[in-house]
């Protein structure tokens, strides 16, 4: 089969969803102004937990699962004096595939004296899955993010190792057209990566926080969260110019989720000054 065919025959193939969104202020509380979707990806109506209007959203993808040749696309703008909380209600599972790859891409636009916490829960990839993730945040002056990306390679309940498949995950972070924060994960299935020291250690669960301030003082903190040594799981904060890093690498899901959290509610406080409530959906 020539080139042309298999790239006509990939387009031809797996959902294809397009999800648009825009944040405006408006009175006391930041609204919805622009919603746009075709294909599996939706989002509910907005809610409003906290005094100080910031808007919770939850993002959908009603088939519960991502298959080879599925290509997710999501647009977010976040207007001037907005804040707006993103999360999503379960796991993203990418599935195996037979060959064709799963794209799921993110592009956030942030404007000035805008806020976004981005939230999501963790991406699971099945061995065997072949997946090409893409999340890039683009910041303006004065504007504010927090936010994290959590993964799981394979199945650890079901003793399901990420034995096959490829993995290109970025997690991307842009100030005023300048890269502030760019990580890359690029593995494939039994790569030497999964089990060496100067890799992951054998453990499945990796996951990257980022909060853009240039605020001193806050490590200390995030470093004194509680039980960050179960199992010999790792979790570490740092101070970089312009942003605060943390990163998890460990054997639960669960406990990743935890430690961010916690570094959330500590961040959003100092940077944003907001106290944090935790999203309704998190508790169900």
């Amino acid at each position: 089969m020539t080139k042309a065919k298999l790239k006509e025959q990939e387009s031809n193939t797996g959902w294809e969803a397009q999800l648009d969104l825009r944040f405006s202020q408006s009175g006391k509380r930041t609204i919805l102004s622009h919603r746009k979707h075709y294909g599996p990806l939706q989002v509910q109506k907005p809610f409003y937990p906290e005094p100080n209007g910031v808007c919770h959203v939850y993002i959908l993808h009603p088939p519960g699962g991502v298959v080879g040749g599925d290509r997710l696309n999501i647009s977010i703008d976040v207007n001037s004096n907005s804040h707006v909380l993103i999360t999503t209600p379960a796991a993203g599972k990418f599935y195996r595939s037979s060959g064709l790859v799963a794209k799921q891409q993110q592009v956030i636009k942030v404007a000035p004296k805008g806020n976004l916490e981005w939230l999501p829960s963790e991406n699971i990839l099945f061995s065997g899955a072949k997946a090409r993730i893409k999340t890039k945040i683009e910041l303006s002056r004065g504007s504010h993010f927090l936010g994290w990306e959590i993964s799981c390679l394979g199945r650890p309940a079901s003793n399901e190792t990420f034995g096959q498949g490829e993995l290109d995950q970025r997690f991307e972070v842009w100030l005023e057209g300048r890269p502030l924060r760019i990580e890359r994960l690029k593995l494939k299935g039994g790569d030497p990566i999964l089990k060496a020291k100067w890799g992951m250690l054998e453990f499945p669960v990796i996951g990257s926080m980022v909060c853009v301030t240039e605020k001193p003082g806050l490590v200390d903190s995030l470093r004194k969260i509680d039980d960050v040594s179960i199992d010999q799981e790792l979790f570490s904060a740092t101070q970089m110019k312009g942003a605060i890093l943390c990163y998890f690498l460990g054997n639960s899901v669960e406990r990743a989720r935890k430690y961010f959290v916690s570094a959330w509610k500590i961040l959003r406080q100092e940077v944003i000054g907001h106290e944090a409530l935790e999203p309704r959906i998190w508790r169900t």
